[in-house]
């Protein structure tokens, strides 16, 4: 299948440099016309200038995605230079790295309002344009610090995480409008990453790696909604939250800590792990146990 987006308009944030720029490059190649956001306003102009030296169509947008109105203008802007939005992606971030003790809330606030609060001014300033349309691909960008943990970076791995919550809400309230929602985790060689990656590997870690990914989820034949994607150095996989089958109390009997405490090796098994497409579908899992240990 040869994925193509002639006639699609998209955004990508944060796409002066890095990541960013390398979305913006290649659906550009591949026929989208492009909103290219950055903040650094000489770095989105020379992405524009590449797109449009290759033949492509792209147009430069400067707003800051951390508040709603700038998100706002930037949709505004694609819709009334390309007539709708398609595709956005959310790709926009930044660093206050700091262990939590030392950590100032000041650092916390805006590294959640760029990176969590950004994604969701971004999707909600362009859900009514894709509802309209009836067709949106959206594109939110979590990280294996998020997922994973990772020392120093409570704020970062916070908002990241956080994205995968809004994203397993929308998989369920976007699909009636054909807009899906996935997210891309990846780790790549950029200006963000500088010093993290060793030298020596840090070639292999080249940003096309994840913006081939990204440009699947961006497609009009994926139709799946509520992915995580893992991205890196050419390796691709996919992370989803699993539970343990558990175990099942007597519902009638309030379970004492000692009584949990004694079953937490059977509570802990991992040999049979369980996904659940959204909550209600764990609540009637309970439910079926209940009935289960009833009968």
């Amino acid at each position: 299948m040869n994925i193509r987006f002639e006639g699609r308009v998209a955004i990508v944030t944060g796409a002066g440099a890095g990541l960013g720029r390398s979305h913006a490059l290649l659906l550009a190649s591949r026929g989208a016309r492009v909103v290219v956001n950055d903040l650094g306003r000489d770095a989105a102009d020379g992405v524009v200038a590449e797109i449009r030296a290759a033949g492509g169509e792209a147009v430069a947008n400067h707003d800051s995605i951390a508040e709603f109105e700038g998100a706002q203008r930037l949709v505004d802007q694609a819709v009334s230079t390309f007539g709708k939005l398609d595709i956005l992606v959310n790709n926009a971030g930044a660093l206050r790295d700091k262990t939590f003790g030392k950590l100032e809330m000041a650092d916390w606030d805006f590294v959640l309002k760029v990176h969590l609060s950004g994604t969701a001014y971004c999707t909600r300033a362009a859900w009514p344009a894709m509802q309209q349309n009836k067709y949106g691909r959206v594109v939110f960008t979590t990280s294996n610090a998020g997922l994973y943990g990772s020392f120093g970076q409570s704020n970062y791995s916070a908002a990241k995480m956080g994205m995968v919550g809004l994203m397993n809400t929308l998989k369920q309230e976007g699909p009636k409008h054909n807009i899906m929602v996935n997210t891309i985790a990846p780790v790549a060689a950029t200006h963000m990453t500088e010093g993290v990656l060793p030298a020596d590997i840090a070639p292999h870690f080249r940003p096309e790696h994840v913006s081939a990914a990204v440009a699947v989820l961006c497609s009009e034949a994926f139709n799946q909604s509520g992915v995580i994607c893992s991205a890196a150095a050419g390796h691709y996989a996919l992370v989803r939250v699993v539970s343990t089958s558990g175990v099942q109390m007597d519902p009638a009997e309030i379970a004492t800590p000692e009584s949990v405490l004694e079953h937490w090796d059977q509570i802990a098994d991992g040999s049979a792990l369980r996904t659940y497409p959204h909550a209600a579908a764990e609540t009637a899992a309970i439910l079926e146990a209940i009935e289960a240990l009833r009968a």
